[in-house]
């Protein structure tokens, strides 16, 4: 299977050269790596450089973008400016981002998947940070929930869900969108991805009404929100990051936000999520 790979990197020069190597070294290489530079102040640039000019498949991609780190929107702006430069010879397509060490047959494990399943729409391994001299489990969602950091989609699934949205939450949007195509998505627990940099970025100021927003773009409506507000204040020991959600909901909602979804995608998605809330309950 041919696999063409996104990279977007601001500021990486740490980690971007490691996770280029374990890519090289992959027993199933890319057909193409597109490495976009965002914005960067280091020597992200030059390293990509030299991957480039080393092998013909690697690509570096200028990009200029704000400083603004916020969620959803830049590093998937920064991912399309990568994905404008590829032709549409490629079976899978991935967004992966720049401090990422990948098992050496990574990419054909995920090849022996897709060939097997012919509705598999999206498969990855899990990510591993390193505690007290162990690499274990980045816990910040569930297991079968395929993390932003290392995204891999069919082609034709990857289209039908209409790519990727610059929104937060859009790691999970593409995951709801392709239910709603009937696409199957997993993760392979034996595919130990070590994450250089776990996540946790401070965003600026803005960034804290964004969530309360994708829900309303989401189509989620007030009830769901609240409850998905609640949940997530709950786990951050926070009753601001309720209120934050609840504002930004209603801003969208008093500002006409376009949605991000279409009415019948929205109904799906309210209907999977009631019916997830009521499976935990019951």
């Amino acid at each position: 299977m041919n696999f063409y790979i996104i990279i977007p990197a601001h500021n990486e020069q740490d980690t971007i050269g490691i996770t280029l190597e374990s890519l090289v070294n992959q027993t199933l290489q890319p057909k193409r790596v597109v490495v976009v530079n965002d914005n960067s102040t280091d020597d992200t640039s030059s390293i990509i450089s030299e991957f480039a000019n080393k092998y013909e498949w690697i690509y570096l991609v200028e990009n200029r973008s704000s400083d603004a780190h916020l969620p959803g929107s830049k590093i998937i702006n920064a991912f399309y400016k990568g994905y404008e430069t590829l032709d549409d010879n490629y079976d899978v397509i991935c967004k992966y981002d720049a401090d990422l060490i990948f098992p050496i047959n990574y990419l054909e494990t995920l090849a022996s998947h897709y060939t097997s399943d012919e509705r598999l729409g999206m498969i990855a391994g899990h990510c591993y940070i390193k505690k007290d001299g162990n690499w274990k489990l980045e816990s910040l969602t569930g297991k079968d929930h395929i993390r932003g950091a290392l995204k891999a989609y069919r082609k034709e699934c990857f289209l039908e869900i209409g790519k990727l949205k610059p929104a937060m939450g859009w790691d999970t949007i593409d995951e709801l969108l392709a239910l709603f195509y009937n696409w199957t998505f997993r993760t392979d627990e034996t595919l130990k991805v070590k994450h250089l940099k776990p996540t946790g970025v401070t965003y600026n100021k803005a960034s804290k009404y964004l969530q309360g927003e994708a829900w309303y773009k989401l189509r989620f409506g007030f009830i769901l929100t609240f409850l998905a507000s609640a949940k997530l204040a709950y786990r951050k020991r926070s009753f601001t990051y309720f209120r934050n959600y609840i504002s930004g909901f209603m801003k969208a909602k008093n500002n006409k936000v376009d949605y991000l979804i279409t009415n019948e995608q929205g109904k799906f998605i309210r209907s999977f999520r009631w019916k997830q809330m009521l499976k935990k309950l019951f």
